[in-house]
């Protein structure tokens, strides 16, 4: 084969190395920006509760907790109401407020270490990293999802092997296949109230 037909095969695939390269890095650059504004918060929050006010609006441009709630539900997500759909969304995105929230105490910062990030699929990435926090050390794994020209966005959380998606989806799709969608949102509810 000459150099010139070789060149023609190798091309195409050097040009989707580039391109899967770039998108890794406007995701990565995406997220560390994302984690030091959450730092910066926690830094100076003088409690949970502005630790809260503070964090939410960060997370909520860089979390999708609509394709989140879609997901943890599962397929019963059809049978959800838009007036559920949208409910369910709002308790959800409480709930990952207040959870991860309560994971942080104002003024003790972690370190994060970013590992390589690969791309598992067009407008798919995931991000290694190891959160060290209060002397332990936690393997985090975020996967985020660049969808029809919006920012790059977390959709899942991979904390110590353990999808926090497919963690909720196992609660939901029980509490769907006893009572539907009231049976979800009453158990989000609860799970929102026991999370203050």
């Amino acid at each position: 084969m000459n150099p010139r037909s070789l060149l023609l095969l190798i091309l195409p695939f050097l040009l989707i190395q580039g391109a899967l390269r770039a998108s890794t890095e406007e995701a990565e650059k995406r997220l560390k920006a994302s984690v030091d504004k959450v730092v910066a918060v926690a830094k100076s929050a003088p409690d949970r509760k502005a630790l809260i006010a503070g964090v939410k609006p960060v997370l909520e441009n860089i979390l999708s907790f609509d394709a989140m709630t879609r997901r943890a539900v599962g397929p019963g997500w059809r049978q959800f109401t838009p007036e559920q759909q949208k409910e369910a969304i709002g308790l959800f995105t409480t709930l990952i407020l207040r959870t991860y929230t309560a994971k942080f105490t104002p003024g003790e910062l972690p370190a994060v270490e970013y590992k390589t990030a690969s791309s598992t699929a067009p407008n798919r990435v995931e991000i290694p990293t190891t959160l060290l926090y209060k002397g332990s050390r936690y393997d985090v794994i975020y996967r985020l999802e660049e969808t029809d020209g919006a920012p790059w966005r977390i959709t899942d959380v991979v904390i110590e092997g353990v999808s926090m998606v497919a963690n909720y989806r196992t609660q939901f799709d029980s509490q769907f296949k006893q009572g539907g969608a009231d049976a979800v949102i009453t158990a989000l509810n609860r799970s929102v109230s026991e999370s203050k």
